[in-house]
Parts: C-alpha cells; sequence; structure tokens
C-alpha cells in the first residue's frame, strides 16, 4: 500500500445496547485482523460518504445492530493511535437494541456491562475513547 499523503478518515461508535429503559452495556467488537484484540465497531469512510452514514453503516456491518447517533464524542488524531498508519477517527456515541451478531471483518461481538470493559484487551486508542465516554 502505498503511504497515504494525508491521515485517513475514519469512524467509530460507543455502542450502548438497551433493552427498554435497561442498558445492557457496550458493544466491542473482536478483530479478525491484526491488531487483535477487542474494539468500537468503526471503519473507514468511503468517498462521497458521510461520517455519520460511515458510522452507523459500519455498526450495521459488523455488529448487525440498526443503531441511532445520539451525540458526538469527539476527533481523535494522534498519529499513533493506529499501528499501520495515520488515521483520524470520528467518534459516535450511538443507541442500539437487539442481538449483535459478528458480521464482516468482526470475528465476534461481546456485551460488556460498564463495570466489566476489557480495558486491558483494547486495541488502537480505543481505552482512551471509553475512558472518555465514561468521564462524559
Amino acid at each position: 500500500m502505498r503511504k497515504p499523503e494525508t491521515p485517513l478518515l475514519a469512524t467509530d461508535a460507543v455502542v450502548r445496547l438497551w433493552e427498554k429503559d435497561h442498558l445492557k452495556g457496550l458493544v466491542l467488537i473482536e478483530r479478525r485482523y491484526e491488531p487483535k484484540g477487542f474494539a468500537l465497531p468503526g471503519g473507514f469512510v468511503e468517498v462521497g460518504e458521510r461520517v455519520e452514514e460511515a458510522c452507523l453503516r459500519e455498526v450495521k456491518e459488523e455488529t448487525g445492530l440498526e443503531g441511532s447517533i445520539v451525540r458526538l464524542l469527539g476527533v481523535y488524531s494522534d498519529p499513533h493511535r493506529d499501528p499501520r498508519f495515520h488515521v483520524v477517527s470520528v467518534v459516535f456515541i450511538v443507541d442500539a437494541e437487539g442481538e449483535p451478531k459478528a458480521g464482516d471483518d468482526a470475528k465476534g461481538v461481546s456485551v460488556f456491562p460498564l463495570e466489566s470493559l476489557p480495558f486491558d484487551r483494547l486495541v488502537f486508542d480505543h481505552k482512551k475513547i471509553l475512558l472518555d465516554f465514561l468521564r462524559s
């Protein structure tokens, strides 16, 4: 792959899984490819696609869930957040209901209660993102 001349644009989602008025937890995918570990659902924004559309598309592709964006959490642009190349990610908080099912490049999908998040197994800068989410 040719080295990009500008950072690549991606989107990630902190997916809150609800069952009526009860928060079941956050949805994380287990990555099929390197770097392996748990990650927020997300991926690259395609040409001609709005970041909001990309976020909801990636959530659906990787978890099978239809979600709705609640708000923007932030933009993460550390050049070292992804070991493959410089990626800037626009991160949204997304609410969803239903049973997640792994798809696309997700090896698995899990729902973690807030007190049981696997911080030591998160890839990229997703630990920082989830800590920011919990503080917000």
